[in-house]
Parts: C-alpha cells; sequence; structure tokens
C-alpha cells in the first residue's frame, strides 16, 4: 500500500471516529485500523527520510560530498 493510499484511509478513520455517529465496538475497530494505518505512514516516512542525503557544501558554496539526512555535522 502507498503512503497516499495509507493516509487516505486514515483520514476517513479519523472522520468518522470523529463523527460521533459509530457505535462503541466499531469505534474501537476503526482505532485500531487508524493505528496500524498510522505506523504503516510511520514507516514508509522514516524510509524516506532514511534515503535523503543532505548536501554538504563548502566555504565557497561548492558541493563537497553527501551526509546522511538529519546528521549534525557538529559532532
Amino acid at each position: 500500500m502507498t503512503f497516499e493510499d495509507a493516509l487516505r484511509m486514515l483520514e476517513k478513520v479519523v472522520s468518522r471516529l470523529e463523527s460521533g455517529d459509530v457505535p462503541l465496538d466499531e469505534s474501537i475497530t476503526l482505532y485500531e485500523q487508524g493505528e496500524a494505518l498510522r505506523g504503516h505512514c510511520q514507516a514508509r516516512l522514516d524510509a524516506a527520510q532514511a534515503r535523503i542525503d543532505q548536501i554538504v557544501r563548502g566555504p565557497d558554496g561548492a558541493p563537497t560530498g553527501t551526509r546522511p539526512f538529519g546528521d549534525d555535522p557538529a559532532r
């Protein structure tokens, strides 16, 4: 399932839960589905972030290499 598909499904689940018109048992099932979809979305975002490299630039502004996204250059 793509990130976008999971996000759309999650939005529908949240909308149904926020409506207040769902019986308790169905609300619990929807909450479980929503939590699974949230986990899927988070995993996809984490995987995407891991693939992004930040370009490191030298004093003259020219690229000097790459480092993983989120790496603290001060370390």
